[in-house]
């Protein structure tokens, strides 16, 4: 396919044809979809601090600087590799760079369970990919769209119960800098039930830039619980996008947790597009030195009787950024909504930054909705309190930033995850 970038968009156009030379595309998706995110790129370009959703996250910045060629030299991973990520409660299958890796994987026959790569799906399952994440809206979708690996798809079957939680490693590997764009598709079908746990990782020796893409259905009557786990390195920089569509009598969860990655933007969409379901977004992240996350929501209230709550907590130190930049969104239709938002931040040093930006945008009547945000630094009090009581000031601000961040640890139900996570929440402070 020829590529016919405006000169404008310089950083584009370089990426586009690093692509393009040394990856190619993997023909599943939609030549249709190929051809308006192509068109998506040429005319929108990839989105700088000028686009007021990008305000303090400058994509197109990070690749004219650090990926100025591409080269897309991999490294071939073993099993004794994958190993230390594993999670033992959980059936662990493994994306390598973008593409689903079976030998990696752990074979496990399930009732009602599909896993499969995206170029395995038949005609009418090939019909859903890029139903939900819509490639002529996001400019790194259709990045994405164009140019994405051959990653993984997820079904779980009418009326089923997954029995033990689904573990997705994501790795990056290489000695040279590469982008990555993965995509994966989970479709959850009425009355079923499962555990998701996603977890990201960087185990190459060179700087990866990773656009992930996820599309989410949650069918009617059924349960999604997902952990997203991003432990990348200062090597990584990442860009996360859900794009999630639940159903009638439907729950969502989503835990998302950042403790590393020098840049890690986080974009999660969701649809109640159905009267009476719930979906529930919480989120802890920890920055240090020059790092900076920035987690992105839009919940979407299209009916009526549903409930949405989201709490998301930071902890920024040295000269790191976070960013909380959350939407409610309810429409004229969605009356009877209960929609809740809250941030909480806690800067430990002078140079850090916490930018906060709680949204409603209301068209219905009979609603309950709230938003709340608030930053500031350790309580003096509650430290004097802990220090007068014969415990050292550093062992005493370790414990309060243990007890801010212990609500949404224990939200994790799975034992050797939240061990993980504790152990390097405890590590980044």
């Amino acid at each position: 396919m020829s590529l016919v970038v405006d000169n404008k968009s310089a950083v584009t156009q370089n990426l586009l044809e690093q692509l393009q030379k040394n990856s190619g595309k993997i023909a599943f998706m939609p030549d249709a979809e190929i051809v308006s995110a192509i068109r998506l790129l040429e005319d929108k370009g990839i989105p700088n601090n000028k686009h007021e959703d990008y305000k303090y996250c400058n994509i197109e910045a990070v690749l004219r600087k650090e990926f100025k060629t591409v080269e897309q030299s991999f490294n071939e991973l073993t099993n004794a590799d994958i190993a230390p990520l594993k999670i033992d409660e959980a059936i662990n299958l493994v994306v390598v760079n973008g593409n689903y890796n079976e030998a990696l994987s752990e074979k496990m026959i399930v009732k009602g369970l599909t896993v499969k790569s995206l170029n395995e799906l038949s005609s009418s399952e090939k019909t859903l990919l890029s139903s939900q994440a819509k490639s002529d809206t996001d400019a790194l979708i259709a990045l994405n769209t164009a140019f994405t690996g051959n990653g993984l798809f997820l079904q779980v079957d009418t009326k089923n119960i997954i029995p033990m939680p689904l573990h997705v490693i994501y790795v990056n590997s290489g000695n040279s800098s590469n982008v990555t764009n993965t995509r994966n598709f989970v479709n959850i079908q009425a009355s079923a039930e499962v555990t998701l746990i996603e977890s990201f990782y960087n185990i190459g020796t060179a700087k990866v830039f990773s656009n992930f893409v996820s599309e989410k259905f949650v069918g009617e009557n059924a349960k999604l619980t997902c952990y997203t786990f991003q432990n990348e390195g200062a090597l990584s920089y990442s860009v996360n996008t859900n794009q999630v569509k639940i159903s009638k009598y439907s729950n969502y969860t989503n835990n998302t947790f950042t403790l590393s990655g020098e840049l890690v933007r986080n974009n999660h969409n969701v649809v109640l597009s159905d009267s009476n379901c719930e979906a529930h977004l919480n989120g802890l992240f920890i920055s240090n030195g020059t790092q900076s996350v920035d987690n992105h929501t839009l919940i979407d209230h299209q009916m009526p009787h549903c409930e949405s709550n989201e709490l998301y907590k930071g902890i920024a130190k040295d000269k790191s950024v976070g960013t909380f930049n959350g939407k409610i969104f309810v429409r004229k239709d969605a009356q009877k909504t209960n929609a809740y938002q809250s941030s909480k931040n806690i800067l430990m040093s002078d140079d850090a930054t916490i930018n906060t930006k709680p949204q409603l945008e209301i068209y219905a009547d009979d609603v309950k909705c709230s938003h709340g945000t608030s930053t500031g630094k350790i309580d003096t009090e509650a430290l004097f309190y802990l220090k007068a009581r014969g415990i050292g000031e550093e062992s005493a601000r370790k414990l309060l930033l243990q007890a801010f961040a212990q609500e949404l640890i224990d939200k994790i139900e799975i034992p050797s995850l939240q061990e993980r996570v504790l152990h390097l929440f405890e590590k980044a402070l």
